[in-house]
């Protein structure tokens, strides 16, 4: 009977040790396509990184190509401002000599134009419109700039810059923004 008990009792062992081996199988399977699965995400996870690298060359491609485009339209629009500049001067040069007899009662002598006057500090500067004008019997130079938008940066600008310089060189200075 102790052989019998012995079997029996090697018998179960066996049977466990199968039992056992199926699970392990199965989990080897099961990581076998858990492994199958991370290497599938792995390969689109790839390709999606590849891709996303060709969009981001187009990206980069694309606003460099913006970028161009913007220095040429800065430049474009740098030109128009010059054109304008120089437009409102001519038109200036016209209208302002009788709103200057109106409004402040200057009478111009010539013509206004745009010309170079020495500084003070013996530097020719370029001055957009200058003139010679009377003011109760008295001449005055006028000296003045135009701008297309005229802000406060440009009027502190203006005195700093121009009128400044001219100080202790040009008598009685008038000076006019447009």
């Amino acid at each position: 009977m102790v052989k019998t008990s012995y079997f029996n009792e090697l018998k179960s062992i066996v049977k466990e040790l199968a039992t056992s081996q199926q699970r392990t199988e199965r989990r080897v399977e099961e990581l076998a396509v858990a492994q199958q699965r991370t290497e599938q995400r792995v390969e689109e996870l790839a390709v999606a990184q590849k891709e996303l690298a060709t969009a981001q060359q187009r990206t980069e491609t694309k606003l460099q190509q913006l970028i161009d485009e913007h220095k040429d339209t800065r430049k474009q629009v740098g030109g128009l401002a010059t054109t304008v500049g120089y437009r409102l001067e001519d038109l200036a040069y016209k209208g302002l000599p009788p709103l200057l007899k109106r409004d402040f009662g200057l009478i111009v002598q010539g013509q206004l134009k745009r010309t170079y006057l020495t500084d003070n500090q013996g530097k020719e500067l370029e001055v957009n419109i200058t003139g010679q004008a009377l003011i109760d019997g008295k001449t005055v130079t006028i000296i003045g700039e135009s701008k297309s938008q005229l802000s406060k940066n440009h009027i502190d600008s203006f005195i700093r810059k121009r009128l400044q310089r001219f100080e202790g060189v040009v008598q009685k200075v008038f000076p006019v923004l447009v």
